[in-house]
């Protein structure tokens, strides 16, 4: 596999990598993509643990079991899954639409050629892997908040938004950051996804560190490289994290 005179390279593989035109675009897609993965997934998951608590017994239990198949199902085959509903010719949703016969016959779109919708399938999967977690999470959080609280809110005549915001979310904040910080963590290192669905594709449009890391190292066989780039974006998420949990610890210790 390695042919040739190994030798200790010093820092021209980072030299390299910094000064790769393809470096800082990398770095860019991969912060905002994070970004609108990790929204997305506090604001729907933050619904849908409302939900959960207006629900009754038996369809929060239902709807819970759910969630936990969801969020308990391999990466792999999600991704299949979604190949599957986007795939021209034969996709689920390309059928679906055609079908509605308001925008015509798009039965051979091919979702993961633009990249607009390949931002879109991308993010949809991984958002979709990803409620599960925040929203049972953030049930289970609320459900220690003691009822008096709310209770005493509908005395004074409070709505229910301002409970929501006086009650519920300083309650649910050391959850929320930690979850926050799991989910920047995940989806900062998203690879499956985009690799099935994508392959960092089209003409690099979702072409994120990750996915860099291995087209560099296993495709391009520069190992050197991708060891660097792997290097890098552990210390882009230790800076990250570190941030986040300081603040974790700090309102634990406010607490007390």
């Amino acid at each position: 596999m390695f042919t040739g005179q190994a030798g200790f390279a010093g820092v021209a593989n980072y030299t390299n990598v910094l000064t790769d035109a393809s470096f800082w675009p990398v770095i860019l897609r991969t912060v905002v993509v994070t970004a609108a993965m990790v929204l997305g997934t506090l604001v729907i998951g933050m619904g849908v643990s409302q939900l959960l608590t207006r629900l009754g017994v038996v369809m929060r239990t239902v709807v819970s079991v759910v969630l936990v198949l969801a969020w308990a199902m391999p990466n792999v085959a999600s991704s299949l899954v979604w190949q599957w509903l986007f795939q021209p010719f034969y996709g689920v949703l390309n059928w679906v639409i055609t079908q509605m016969r308001v925008f015509g016959d798009h039965t051979q779109d091919n979702w993961a050629s633009h990249p607009a919708q390949a931002y879109t399938i991308v993010l949809t999967l991984v958002i979709w892997q990803a409620v599960p977690f925040v929203a049972l999470t953030l049930y289970a959080a609320q459900s220690q908040i003691a009822p008096e609280y709310y209770e005493a809110g509908s005395l004074d005549g409070a709505t229910t938004w301002a409970m929501y915001r006086a009650i519920t979310l300083p309650a649910l904040a050391p959850t929320l950051l930690l979850v926050t910080i799991l989910s920047v963590i995940w989806d900062f290192n998203v690879f499956n996804q985009i690799w099935l669905l994508t392959r960092g594709g089209p003409e690099d449009a979702t072409l994120t560190l990750g996915i860099w890391t291995f087209v560099k190292s296993f495709v391009s066989n520069a190992y050197g490289q991708g060891a660097a780039i792997a290097v890098i974006s552990t210390v882009i998420l230790g800076v990250l994290s570190s941030y986040y949990i300081r603040r974790l610890v700090r309102s634990g210790e406010e607490d007390l």
